[in-house]
């Protein structure tokens, strides 16, 4: 992460400026180093004049991030398998109140860039059409066209049932047990019907390059991995929620970090989201190895 000088005003402002750019991008890093850029153009600015510093950051943050997005949409087209955002965990900043999860991230990546910027600025973080108007470059009944059309687009991918933080975290404890010790009966009764498998490699690591769609589908890549469970143990390190989905956090066979997160509907898996690539779990990683770092500090 890259750190920036002291200023209350920015770093009162900062989370939100990382949390919509990462909105916009689904990178952690990006997100860091658009809000670094950010910071540069804050310091060269005459900030007297500044009447909303507020309004003032997230333009230029949303107008980074679609500069961003047009090399992003490029590398997207190239990559290996399944793309899914990088994984970031319940913060302690209530991140967890915009209603962002990882379905709706996924949403977003079908949108247009000018389509999400004016969905999430206004419907997300309260920005006003005028507002959004001066952020992106159109005018304010044309960006409340563009909000529109990105809400009836992410409308089914918001969560229909909702499930509490307890009781998915305990879905989340059955499902690893069933799906690491082989109890095959006890995770085909988790998974809906129409269950879909994703996973992210990023063509870096060993990794399903299309998602598995189906409750036959999905159960079949089960009996493969549980084989593969019994030579090389899941290390669980813990349950997390995981862009607003319970989940869990393991080491697998070969030192590779994996993420697992769960959307669930009526008491039912319908998808499992895996992100293996190292490049999106550089961020979890480095927490990993602080954690370590600190235990064995405190244990000598």
């Amino acid at each position: 992460m890259s750190e920036t000088p002291s200023d209350p005003i920015f770093s009162e402002l900062r989370p939100r400026l990382v949390r919509l750019a990462y909105r916009m991008l689904g990178s952690v890093a990006d997100a860091e180093d658009i809000v670094q850029d950010s910071w540069l153009r804050w310091l060269s600015t005459d900030r007297a004049s500044v009447r909303e510093p507020a309004a003032f950051l997230r333009t230029i943050v949303t107008r980074l991030c679609l500069n961003e997005l047009k090399s992003a949409r490029c590398r997207r087209e190239s990559y290996v398998g399944s793309w899914l955002p990088e994984p970031i965990f319940d913060p302690a900043d209530g991140d967890a109140a915009d209603d962002i999860t990882m379905p709706l991230m996924l949403a977003l990546e079908r949108l247009s860039p000018l389509e999400r910027a004016a969905f999430l600025l206004h419907d997300v973080f309260g920005m006003n059409f005028d507002e959004i108007s001066s952020a992106i470059g159109r005018e304010a009944a044309a960006c409340r066209k563009l909000a529109s059309r990105a809400r009836a687009h992410v409308t089914d991918a918001r969560p229909r049932f909702a499930v509490g933080k307890e009781e998915g975290l305990k879905l989340a404890t059955a499902f690893f047990t069933a799906s690491r010790t082989g109890d095959m009966a006890s995770l085909q009764a988790l998974l809906s019907e129409d269950v879909i498998v994703n996973a992210d490699g990023g063509g870096k690591v060993p990794a399903s390059q299309r998602p598995h769609i189906g409750l036959s589908a999905a159960m079949r890549l089960h009996r493969q991995l549980a084989r593969i469970f019994r030579a090389h143990p899941s290390r669980l390190i813990h349950y997390a929620i995981i862009d607003g989905l319970p989940g869990f956090v393991t080491i697998e066979g070969g030192n590779i970090v994996q993420t697992t997160a769960l959307q669930i509907e009526r008491e039912k898996v319908v998808a499992v989201y895996c992100t293996r690539n190292p490049d999106k779990l550089r961020h979890i990683i480095g927490a990993l190895d602080s954690a370590t770092s600190q235990r064995t500090t405190d244990a000598s």
